[in-house]
């Protein structure tokens, strides 16, 4: 008798192979039982070497090792965790992935952990890429480990100079700590825009920056800045130099008008020296008010 053919159903091997998340498996001191292809691309290891390891020799940098046991405490009691979390790829680069850690449990007992991630920049990337806004992404050291390609044409920053540098290189030093404490802002409590002046092609220009936490607790920060050029500062600073320039001319027209009175009053008859007098004081006040109203 004729049976029709049972459809075929992947295994659960296949189908974590086939996630484009970075899926491993450990045990509760941290062996790696599983590894997919995923995991392979974005950690450089090869199944059959990264299997049996710890997973702090694969994947956990030094500045995460803190970070890892907070998390693996987290798991004990029962808590996934999910967030931003820097790891270390074969080569020993490291990376900002996106992380979800997950306990298995057996009648309410922790046996084993699973997590899942993929690489931040890949997955903010896009998003970046398409704002209008300069975007770069900021570890806890503050240093650029992404610049969206609007840097480039907003500021004439290079790019590949930028990542791997502080971003307060960039800013002016006077508004160092200014910039400092909104990255370092508690978000219910605090606006996390401000507004700065960096450099631009060898001067500075204002800019307004916006701050986004991207990592949960616990582990390092990691923050994204959307900067675009401060159009309400800048008008502002192009006004204050506009004044500047018409401030030196009126004072040299003035300078001039007071030689001329001088002049004049060196050979004016009695009757026409008291208005020259009163001229010349009306001149000099006007001097002293500019001088007054635009001290530097």
């Amino acid at each position: 008798m004729d049976t029709e053919a049972l459809p075929l159903r992947p295994s659960a091997d296949e189908l974590l192979h086939a996630l484009g998340h970075a899926v491993i498996a450990t045990d509760t001191r941290g062996t790696v039982l599983f590894w997919n292809g995923a995991a392979e691309q974005l950690y450089g290891w090869p199944s059959a070497e990264a299997v049996g390891r710890d997973i702090t020799e694969v994947t956990v940098p030094e500045l995460s090792l803190q970070a890892a046991a907070e998390i693996m405490s987290a798991l004990r009691e029962g808590r996934s965790w999910s967030g931003g979390f820097p790891v270390r790829n074969r080569s020993g680069e490291v990376l900002h992935a996106l992380v979800t850690d997950s306990g298995v449990y057996r009648d309410r007992e922790l046996i084993g952990i699973v997590g899942a991630s993929l690489n931040l920049g890949d997955a903010v990337r896009h998003l970046m890429e398409r704002s209008s806004d300069a975007a770069v992404l900021l570890d806890e050291h503050h240093v650029v480990n992404y610049a969206s390609p609007a840097v480039a044409s907003l500021f004439g920053w290079a790019v590949d100079e930028v990542i791997g540098t502080p971003i307060t290189d960039r800013i002016h030093p006077e508004d160092c700590q200014a910039f400092e404490e909104l990255l370092a802002a508690d978000p219910p409590r605090a606006e996390r825009v401000g507004e700065f002046r960096v450099r631009t092609d060898g001067a500075w220009s204002w800019v307004e920056v916006a701050v986004t936490d991207l990592y949960a607790q616990p582990g390092p920060r990691g923050q994204v800045c959307n900067i675009r050029r401060s159009e309400r500062l800048a008008r502002l600073e192009e006004r204050e130099r506009i004044l500047e320039a018409v401030h030196s001319e009126v004072l040299q027209d003035l300078f001039a008008a007071a030689l001329e009175l001088d002049r004049a009053l060196a050979h004016a008859t009695p009757s026409s020296a008291a208005r020259i007098h009163a001229a010349r004081d009306a001149v000099g006040r006007a001097m002293e008010t500019l001088r007054e109203v635009l001290k530097p």
